[in-house]
């Protein structure tokens, strides 16, 4: 699952225009009908949309699942019909539908959006201005970018608790600082694309200094590395995704990366421009939702997921509730 993630968010440019080419005539399934009977919290007062009929869709992992859900259960309990066309194959599935208009909304990231959508090499370091620069560029290809969460499920590296008790590695310069003190110290586990991108441990080595041997890169499949990084002394640091769940359940600290290299991945609505023009309320009705998602809320949820085997629409509606925003009938 989180192998297939990682290749669904990180979707380089050229692959990904490939895809949407595979993927033109595919069409989205069929989906179901959401039968949630949800009514308004402290969103969706006086049902405004009512009598809308709205296609909720994301990507096939369960942090976007969870999202989409969210999106499908406050449109719900503001009166809509909510058609649920969430788990599709992929990033560009997920894109395209919004773009053509085959679905109404979704949860993207900001660094997806910059970089695979838009074909920018380089990203922008300031999340808001990584934001704006996506939601601004995004308009002509009808696409509208809602105000983002602080949740941002971007490149990482970790490290045990216990093991980080003889190091005390804090930030990413700590790391290279120990690599130049003590080589051996520095075993890395990581997933084959990490390896290689420009974004991923080549470009992380350039911009900290650091020069790590080869034979103390250790390449593995992603789900493996939490659980070395987490159980056996073969790998001291880890490549994560910030907001994996099982960070904290496998007892992770997850490094600062102090000088910003990795792109922000910020969590944000995305509407059909058409359906946002028809329904500009339904900046009123995620926006509150937006603000409360953060990378630690993430972790959490996806936990509840990834490691206790809960039901992504399940999940999002406990928290739903649990917040306020909406209430069960």
């Amino acid at each position: 699952m989180a192998a297939g993630r990682r290749k669904t968010v990180r979707t380089g440019l050229a692959g990904a225009l490939a895809l949407a080419l595979a993927l033109s005539g595919c069409g989205l399934k069929s989906g179901s009908p959401m039968v949630d009977d949800v009514v308004p919290g402290s969103v969706g007062r006086g049902e405004p949309l009512r009598g809308a009929s709205l296609t909720v869709t994301s990507k096939n992992f369960s942090e976007n699942i969870i999202l989409g859900q969210m999106i499908g259960l406050v449109f719900k309990a503001a009166g809509a019909e909510v058609l649920d066309r969430t788990n599709l194959p992929g990033s560009i599935s997920a894109r395209e539908a919004i773009v053509k208009g085959d679905a109404d909304a979704m949860y993207e990231y900001t660094g997806t959006g910059w970089i695979t959508y838009l074909g920018h090499a380089k990203p922008i370091p300031d999340p808001y201005a990584q934001w704006k620069a996506v939601r601004d560029a995004d308009r002509k290809n009808g696409v509208t970018w809602l105000a983002p969460s602080t949740l941002n499920n971007t490149y990482a590296l970790a490290i045990s608790r216990k093991n980080n008790a003889e190091y005390h590695l804090r930030t990413l310069s700590d790391v290279a600082a120990l690599s130049k003190k003590d080589p051996s110290a520095v075993t890395l586990c990581v997933e084959n694309e990490f390896a290689s991108r420009d974004d991923g441990l080549p470009g992380m080595e350039k911009a900290y200094g650091m020069s790590l041997p080869a034979s103390s890169i250790k390449k593995m499949d992603a789900g493996i590395i939490y659980t070395q990084v987490s159980q056996s002394h073969s790998c001291l640091l880890g490549e994560v995704f910030t907001t994996d769940g099982r960070i904290k359940a496998m007892d992770l600290e997850v490094l600062v990366d102090n000088k910003h290299f990795f792109p922000n991945y910020n969590a944000a609505p995305v509407i059909h421009t058409k359906t946002f023009d028809t329904y500009p309320q339904i900046a009123a009705l995620l926006d509150p939702v937006s603000r409360k998602l953060t990378t630690e809320v993430a972790q959490t949820l996806n936990a509840k997921v990834d490691v206790d085997g809960q039901d992504p629409h399940e999940v999002a509606k406990d928290w739903l509730i649990q917040e306020g925003f909406i209430k069960q009938r």
